[in-house]
């Protein structure tokens, strides 16, 4: 064979078309796997749990954003109040009175009690899903039964804009009782929280505002009771609820990206996007 009649048949034997075939780019058994995830899809099971976590990933989400979103909407809510009592400085009126009976626009400071406390609901259980359900602990839960209390503060409204004495009704009493768990909780959660975070790289970096926010605050609330009615209770108040509410929104924040990270970077048509754990892998919202 001359030295062209080889190079034409090497050329014929790369492009498939001598006597030696092409070898296949996938043996039977991978192209049988492609067929059946091809065909995957197309069962009706596979469709409805996917479809069933897309939506379990989108309330998740959701709920992490609401952790930003009600504690935003109370403190506007109460800002714009407190500019709006005639005859009184803005630094006067406690939270509370903002919603009394004889306060100018009582729905405004209501509608941030009802705002803060479904929001609260919601923010609750998309962190006890994204801390891995059972192993979040206590705090979710604490979460959400602020929320209630939250909601029920607002209902409950107090009689007046300023404390005065004398008879009160029994709504105001309810308000106050609601008022100090509320208390006690926005002090708890965040101590818990922190207790939960510091040994998960994740979320490690929080641990200690969590327990500065949640100091600061019982230090507020206590000289806030111990002279309820002194000149600068008003002030007292909405700074030490204002502490443990920016504790929620840094942990809101954080899970919110670690939720959106986890969008991103897991595989998979309708994955719902849940969040890495330790060890590299992602688990989704329960």
């Amino acid at each position: 064979m001359t030295r062209g009649a080889r190079q034409a048949a090497n050329a014929n034997i790369q492009t498939g078309n001598g006597s030696v075939p092409p070898r296949s780019t996938a043996t039977g058994r991978g192209r049988m796997g492609n067929w059946i995830r091809a065909r995957a899809w197309t069962w009706p099971g596979t469709r409805i749990r996917a479809r069933s976590r897309i939506r379990a990933g989108a309330w998740f989400r959701a709920g992490a954003v609401a952790g930003v979103i009600g504690p935003a909407a109370f403190t506007l809510g109460w800002i714009v109040a407190a500019f709006r009592q005639p005859g009184l400085p803005f630094s006067v009126p406690q939270i509370s009175g903002l919603a009394a009976g004889n306060a100018r626009d009582p729905w405004l400071m209501i509608s941030a009690f009802l705002v803060l406390g479904g929001c609260a609901i919601g923010f609750g259980a998309a962190l006890r899903s994204g801390l891995g359900g059972r192993r979040a602990g206590l705090s979710p839960w604490l979460i959400q039964l602020a929320g209630v209390l939250t909601i029920a503060a607002g209902l409950l409204r107090r009689d007046h804009v300023l404390l005065t004495a004398g008879p009160e009704s029994w709504h105001n009493q309810a308000h106050n009782v609601v008022s100090a768990a509320g208390y006690v909780l926005l002090i708890a959660t965040p101590l818990l929280l922190a207790r939960r975070f510091w040994r998960d790289r994740r979320w490690s970096r929080l641990t200690m505002p969590l327990v500065a926010a949640s100091v600061a605050a019982a230090g507020l609330l206590a000289a806030l009771y111990a002279e309820p009615n002194g000149s600068w209770a008003a002030t007292l108040q909405r700074i030490g609820v204002s502490l443990p509410l920016a504790a929620i929104v840094a942990v809101a924040l954080r899970l919110t990206r670690l939720a959106g990270a986890a969008a991103l970077t897991s595989p998979g048509d309708g994955d719902a996007g849940g969040l890495p754990s330790r060890s590299g892998r992602s688990w989704q919202p329960e």
